[in-house]
């Protein structure tokens, strides 16, 4: 009893979208519906929930629920009723549904409302990955709150250095470097270097070497720059040619 419920409480939330939206919601959940009693349409043979669910592609789901969540007041609560009401019909958690649809918001700059669904995905217990937290951090970066980015890497992935991938540790120290706080990001340099961890972009050891200099720390800098002079030596093929060595030798 509770899915129809559910159901029609989401084609009355977004009826004001228009008929087809609302369609759409009912159809889409009639594809997917756990039911045991066999359903006809416009047929003398019942058909199965796996013939109707073929119907419907992942594509076409993730689709719709980014035009929802476009169509939708840019608010926490219109956002999480929306999702809430999106996933009522799946009998497992769609989240490889939900990360194209963060993807598709991404391209779109829609940073308010990435953060709101990301949000909301953890508050189900999903999609705790670095690859999550870093696409948290990177819009909230973008969404103005750098200091909310910074909570979420000292509580979710600056906690292990020894793991967290370079790609995020470049992310950050770029956020920190973006937004002016210089300490931040020399301390986090510094304590990846505590771990033998070694920059793999001249990019980042340049902004660590910037931030030295604007910090007054100009021995600093310049251990820097020659501890990590190859980075600015290397060419596009010499980089590729490390890069496939380093996957024989992981083979």
């Amino acid at each position: 009893m509770w899915r129809p419920v559910l159901m029609a409480k989401m084609v009355r939330q977004f009826s004001y979208l228009g008929p087809v939206q609302a369609q759409t919601v009912a159809y889409i959940h009639n594809q997917t519906t756990v039911t045991t009693t066999p359903m006809k349409l416009h047929t003398a043979k019942p058909v199965t929930k796996c013939q109707i669910g073929e119907n419907v592609s992942r594509n076409e789901k993730v689709n719709f629920l980014v035009k929802i969540l476009y169509d939708l007041d840019d608010n926490k609560e219109s956002v999480y009723n929306a999702l809430d009401a999106w996933v009522a019909w799946e009998q497992d958690f769609p989240i490889g549904p939900l990360k194209q649809a963060l993807t598709g918001l991404e391209k779109e700059h829609q940073w308010h409302r990435i953060i709101h669904v990301i949000k909301w995905m953890l508050s189900k217990g999903q999609g705790t990955t670095m690859g999550t937290y870093g696409q948290l951090v990177r819009a909230l970066d973008n969404d103005h709150r750098v200091e909310e980015a910074h909570d979420v890497w000292v509580k979710k992935l600056g906690v292990d250095l020894h793991s967290v991938p370079w790609q995020l540790c470049h992310q950050m120290i770029g956020v920190y470097y973006r937004n002016n706080m210089m300490e931040r990001a020399v301390r986090l340099f510094k304590r990846l270097e505590a771990f033998d961890r070694k920059p793999r972009d001249k990019k980042v050891v340049k902004k660590v070497g910037d931030a030295y200099e604007i910090l007054g720390l100009i021995e600093e800098k310049e251990r820097v720059l020659e501890k990590y002079k190859s980075l600015f030596n290397e060419t596009p093929s010499s980089k590729k040619s490390s890069r496939t060595s380093k996957k024989k030798s992981n083979g």
